[in-house]
Protein backbone atom coordinates (compact mmCIF):
# COMPACT_ATOMS: atom_id res chain seq x y z
CA UNK A 1 0.00 0.00 0.00
CA UNK A 2 1.67 3.26 -1.35
CA UNK A 3 -0.87 5.43 -0.59
CA UNK A 4 0.29 6.41 3.50
CA UNK A 5 3.63 7.01 2.22
CA UNK A 6 2.36 9.83 0.29
CA UNK A 7 0.86 11.62 3.84
CA UNK A 8 3.70 10.67 6.23
CA UNK A 9 7.08 13.29 5.72
CA UNK A 10 9.93 13.66 7.98
CA UNK A 11 8.00 15.63 10.05
CA UNK A 12 4.43 14.38 11.53
CA UNK A 13 1.62 17.44 11.05
CA UNK A 14 1.20 18.63 14.49
CA UNK A 15 -2.48 18.07 15.81
CA UNK A 16 -4.65 20.33 15.02
CA UNK A 17 -5.94 22.37 17.99
CA UNK A 18 -9.68 22.33 17.95
CA UNK A 19 -10.83 26.10 17.13
CA UNK A 20 -13.60 26.43 19.53
CA UNK A 21 -16.83 27.95 18.61
CA UNK A 22 -19.02 30.25 20.43
CA UNK A 23 -22.89 29.33 20.85
CA UNK A 24 -24.08 32.53 18.79
CA UNK A 25 -22.03 31.40 15.71
CA UNK A 26 -23.68 28.12 15.26
CA UNK A 27 -25.48 28.18 11.74
CA UNK A 28 -28.13 25.94 10.10
CA UNK A 29 -26.48 22.92 8.64
CA UNK A 30 -23.12 22.89 10.05
CA UNK A 31 -20.80 20.94 11.62
CA UNK A 32 -17.69 20.06 13.31
CA UNK A 33 -18.37 22.45 15.86
CA UNK A 34 -15.85 22.34 19.25
CA UNK A 35 -17.79 24.06 21.59
CA UNK A 36 -17.53 24.40 25.57
CA UNK A 37 -20.94 25.07 27.06
CA UNK A 38 -22.75 24.45 30.40
CA UNK A 39 -25.65 22.48 30.52
CA UNK A 40 -28.82 24.78 32.07
CA UNK A 41 -31.56 22.30 32.42
CA UNK A 42 -32.21 18.57 30.14
CA UNK A 43 -35.74 16.93 29.83
CA UNK A 44 -36.10 13.40 28.64
CA UNK A 45 -38.21 13.67 25.50
CA UNK A 46 -38.43 10.04 24.83
CA UNK A 47 -37.40 6.55 27.03
CA UNK A 48 -38.42 4.02 24.85
CA UNK A 49 -37.23 0.67 27.39
CA UNK A 50 -37.31 -2.65 25.19
CA UNK A 51 -37.40 -6.38 26.43
CA UNK A 52 -34.34 -7.55 28.68
CA UNK A 53 -34.49 -10.51 26.17
CA UNK A 54 -33.69 -8.78 22.98
CA UNK A 55 -29.73 -8.09 23.82
CA UNK A 56 -28.63 -6.24 20.52
CA UNK A 57 -32.06 -3.63 20.69
CA UNK A 58 -30.63 -0.98 23.24
CA UNK A 59 -33.64 1.21 24.57
CA UNK A 60 -33.65 4.48 23.24
CA UNK A 61 -33.60 7.50 25.36
CA UNK A 62 -33.59 11.00 24.14
CA UNK A 63 -33.45 13.82 26.09
CA UNK A 64 -33.38 17.60 25.38
CA UNK A 65 -30.95 19.61 27.16
CA UNK A 66 -30.67 23.32 26.85
CA UNK A 67 -27.14 24.25 26.86
CA UNK A 68 -24.96 27.63 26.55
CA UNK A 69 -21.90 29.93 27.21
CA UNK A 70 -21.28 33.88 27.35
CA UNK A 71 -23.04 34.70 23.61
CA UNK A 72 -26.01 32.38 24.05
CA UNK A 73 -28.44 29.15 24.41
CA UNK A 74 -29.06 26.02 22.24
CA UNK A 75 -31.08 23.07 22.51
CA UNK A 76 -28.63 19.84 22.53
CA UNK A 77 -30.21 16.49 21.97
CA UNK A 78 -28.36 13.86 24.19
CA UNK A 79 -29.28 10.19 23.45
CA UNK A 80 -28.60 7.34 25.67
CA UNK A 81 -25.31 7.42 27.39
CA UNK A 82 -24.59 10.73 26.78
CA UNK A 83 -27.95 12.11 28.97
CA UNK A 84 -25.53 11.16 31.54
CA UNK A 85 -23.25 13.70 31.21
CA UNK A 86 -25.39 16.20 29.68
CA UNK A 87 -26.24 17.11 33.68
CA UNK A 88 -27.65 20.71 34.42
CA UNK A 89 -24.70 22.43 36.07
CA UNK A 90 -21.89 20.25 34.03
CA UNK A 91 -19.77 21.90 31.56
CA UNK A 92 -18.73 20.02 28.67
CA UNK A 93 -16.87 20.42 25.56
CA UNK A 94 -18.49 19.03 22.94
CA UNK A 95 -16.46 17.58 19.99
CA UNK A 96 -16.80 17.65 16.59
CA UNK A 97 -20.94 18.51 16.95
CA UNK A 98 -23.39 19.16 14.44
CA UNK A 99 -26.31 21.51 13.97
CA UNK A 100 -29.70 19.43 13.18
CA UNK A 101 -33.10 20.96 12.45
CA UNK A 102 -35.97 20.26 14.22
CA UNK A 103 -39.05 21.61 13.12
CA UNK A 104 -37.46 24.56 11.88
CA UNK A 105 -35.39 25.46 14.18
CA UNK A 106 -31.69 24.25 15.07
CA UNK A 107 -30.83 21.71 17.57
CA UNK A 108 -27.13 21.03 18.54
CA UNK A 109 -25.88 17.36 18.56
CA UNK A 110 -23.16 14.69 18.72
CA UNK A 111 -23.29 11.62 16.71
CA UNK A 112 -20.74 8.64 16.74
CA UNK A 113 -18.27 10.81 15.18
CA UNK A 114 -18.03 13.09 18.26
CA UNK A 115 -17.79 13.45 21.53
CA UNK A 116 -18.80 14.83 24.76
CA UNK A 117 -15.89 15.48 27.64
CA UNK A 118 -17.18 16.66 31.17
CA UNK A 119 -14.48 19.21 31.70
CA UNK A 120 -14.36 21.77 34.86
CA UNK A 121 -16.98 24.31 35.88
CA UNK A 122 -16.68 26.99 33.08
CA UNK A 123 -15.90 30.80 34.15
CA UNK A 124 -18.39 32.29 32.18
CA UNK A 125 -21.93 33.01 32.79
CA UNK A 126 -24.53 31.78 30.64
CA UNK A 127 -26.27 34.25 28.21
CA UNK A 128 -29.09 32.96 28.64
CA UNK A 129 -32.14 35.78 26.56
CA UNK A 130 -30.50 34.56 23.65
CA UNK A 131 -31.55 31.16 22.31
CA UNK A 132 -30.77 30.20 19.32
CA UNK A 133 -33.25 27.13 19.18
CA UNK A 134 -36.05 29.72 19.22
CA UNK A 135 -35.06 31.15 16.05
CA UNK A 136 -36.94 29.50 13.44
CA UNK A 137 -35.72 29.18 9.83
CA UNK A 138 -38.12 28.53 6.50
CA UNK A 139 -36.16 26.93 4.22
CA UNK A 140 -36.16 29.13 1.20
CA UNK A 141 -34.78 28.00 -1.98
CA UNK A 142 -31.91 31.12 -2.95
CA UNK A 143 -32.16 31.47 -7.23
CA UNK A 144 -29.23 32.40 -8.50
CA UNK A 145 -29.29 35.30 -10.85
Amino acid sequence: MASNQQQGSAEKPAKRKPVFTKVDQLKPGTNGHTLVAKVLSSNTVLNKGRPSSSQNLRPTLIAECLIGDETGTILFTARNDQVELMKPDTTVILRNAKIDMFKGSMRLAVDKWGRIEVTEPAKFVVKEDNNLSLVEYELVNVVEE
